[in-house]
């Protein structure tokens, strides 16, 4: 890695000689710890002041070390707890009210939890006493308690929570949006691998037709007496039949066994219902849906209701933009259910025409078998 003019002349100092800047003297339980040498931490300090970029980045990113382990350190520096960036954390819109992201992003701290007359903030230096009287200008409450975060964990919360009006936090909201596309996508694959069981169990059927095919022109050639008496070329197709079609319902058997109760139909539509009450709670529609010929089944009816949400949005503010995109993403990712729905309902009707047309084969069968015999009915 190469060092730049600054870094190569403070190398020149021995480690011992020098002293600690602010943001390196708060480490300093990483050396007790063995976690990284003075000469190490020197570096990593003339790295972060020559690049302009925090030490607590340059460990992370350079150094390899964890989050936690940093928080550690910082938190018996202040001798106070301390908290990660949790895109999760319901922060209440009281305390977001009137609050200037700009000013905290310089000052370097954020409310996170209302406890009673308590709020707890979280800073990167919680000692700092201008940083306490922004607060209290700020933030009104009885008491106030200040837990240390990393600085990039205190840039996230306010970008995640400041990036929107009080009342539609994008964090949470995005991760409930999360939760849902996955849980959609679990279903989609639930769906995707009872369709290629389907399929499986169609060529099953599939090689038994084909079995018995090859036994019935066996059974021709038989009749028509137009082959070699010592011929085995009709035996010799009634066994590759019989082996063929012995495969086919093998197949076709174990897939019947492990699919006894498969995903019916009006699961597939309480799922769907579900997910579109979901983006009922979500999405704020403006204006009139558009007008939609009604289908006559359950689902065809579910599906026709995503065109009143799957719209492209123009948020405003535009600062709202990542939660909408989040929400177009699950209207697609419900449309795409829906598609898998219908497709697993064909995939259905398919095996069920293949098990028709292997009935009729073995009602052929039979009949040429019948006649072969010379019985009757």
């Amino acid at each position: 890695m190469m060092k730049s003019d600054a870094e190569k002349a403070a190398a020149k100092i021995s480690p011992e000689a020098r002293t600690w800047g602010a943001q390196a003297e708060r480490l300093l339980l990483l050396l007790d710890q063995g976690v990284l040498t003075a000469e190490e931490l020197h570096e990593a300090e003339d790295a972060a002041v020559a690049r302009g970029i925090g030490l607590e980045r340059i460990l992370i990113t350079e150094y390899h070390l964890s989050r936690s382990v940093l928080l550690e350190a910082l938190s018996a520096y202040y001798h106070c707890p301390s908290v990660l960036y949790d895109e999760r954390m319901p922060i209440p819109p009281g305390l977001l009210s009137g609050l200037d992201s700009d000013r905290l992003f310089m000052s370097q701290w954020f409310p996170m939890i209302r406890d009673g007359d308590m709020v707890i903030i979280a800073a990167n230096n919680p000692q700092d006493p201008e940083m306490r009287h922004e607060v209290a200008g700020f933030i009104k409450a009885e008491k106030y308690e200040f837990w240390v975060a990393l600085e990039e964990d205190v840039q996230w919360f306010i970008q995640d929570f400041l990036h929107a009006q009080p009342g539609y936090l994008i964090g949470t909201e995005r991760t409930g949006l999360a939760f849902w596309r996955n849980t959609m996508a679990q279903w989609r694959t639930r769906l995707a691998c009872y369709r290629n069981d389907l399929a499986k169990g169609r060529t099953g059927l599939a090689f038994l037709r084909w079995g018995l095919g090859m036994i019935a022109i066996a059974d021709t050639l038989m009749l028509t007496k137009r082959l070699p008496q010592r011929s085995s070329l009709p035996w010799l197709l009634i066994a590759v039949g019989l082996s063929i079609a012995v495969y086919g319902l093998s197949a076709y058997w174990k897939v019947r066994q492990s699919r006894m109760k498969p995903p019916r139909h009006q699961t597939l539509v309480e799922v769907t219902a579900a997910t579109l009450q979901f983006l009922e709670n979500y999405h704020f529609i403006e204006g009139a849906a558009l007008p939609s010929v009604g289908q006559k089944t359950m689902l065809g009816r579910l599906g026709d209701f995503l065109a009143d949400h799957s719209t492209i949005l123009f948020p405003s503010p535009a600062s709202r933009e990542r939660t909408h995109l989040a929400r177009e993403r699950n209207v697609l990712a419900a449309q795409r259910t829906v598609a898998a729905c219908y497709r697993t309902i064909y995939a259905r009707a398919r095996t069920g025409l293949a098990f028709i047309r292997s009935g009729v084969s073995f009602s052929s069968l039979g009949l040429a078998l019948m006649h072969y015999f010379g019985l009757s009915v």
